[in-house]
């Protein structure tokens, strides 16, 4: 894809923490657990969409975790191998869209939903709730392997969302796919000069340019 090009919606998630089940012995509270919304419009923050929210903002959260996507393209493929249909908010993601997968999403992509300006940013790597979401102790390994991860949004002008959508994306001119940085920060996913040029894709989260940056030999 290049240029400019539409992604719809096919459900805007939302939810709150609350008991998700038990690790290692203690209770865990997550807002994974996610929900399609049933209104016109929500508002967008730089941190949140309007009625979601995270329970440990250690790890999750914060503006490089302000919106979370995941594509519907994925779900038939997951339906199959879980053994289960899964539907919308299946992987606790705030957008479940439609027109666009991991090898076409840049990072640095703007999205125009509304009145709100968004930031491709980074891939998803789970946490060990994914697995107590999805009762799968493997999907976290499976989610890695299978680079069907999704990707988070930044917040660069909040405003007033439509639930239907659209999403109308201006590319990055950079190209680089969220399927190549989740691949390059893998061990042996990429040649270190592929490794340098990411680093130097300016709207990438630090948090992967560090990952990045220690594939670097020496």
């Amino acid at each position: 894809m290049t240029g400019v090009y539409v992604i719809e919606l096919v459900s805007v998630n939302t939810g709150g923490p609350k008991y998700l089940g038990e690790h290692r012995g203690r209770p865990v509270r997550s807002g994974i657990a996610k929900l399609p919304v049933a209104v016109e419009s929500l508002w967008l923050d730089r941190l949140n969409l309007e009625g979601d929210a995270q329970a440990d903002l250690r790890v999750h959260g914060g503006p490089d975790k302000a919106v979370y996507a995941y594509p519907s393209e994925h779900l038939p493929v997951w339906s199959a191998e879980l053994g289960g249909e899964l539907g919308p908010a299946a992987f606790g993601e705030n957008l479940t869209t439609a027109g666009a997968t991991e090898d076409d999403v840049c990072i640095g992509d703007r999205w125009t939903w509304g009145q709100a300006v968004l930031e491709v940013c980074q891939p998803r790597t789970p946490c060990f709730k994914l697995a107590i979401h999805r009762a799968r102790g493997d999907i976290g390994r499976r989610f890695k392997d299978s680079g069907r991860t999704g990707w988070y949004l930044r917040v660069l002008q909040p405003g007033r969302v439509p639930v239907a959508g659209p999403i109308t994306v201006e590319r990055h001119p950079m190209g680089a796919t969220v399927t190549a940085v989740h691949e390059a920060a893998r061990h042996g996913g990429a040649p270190p000069a592929v490794v340098e040029a990411l680093l130097h894709v300016e709207p990438l989260a630090l948090g992967w340019k560090l990952k990045l940056a220690e594939r670097l030999p020496g």
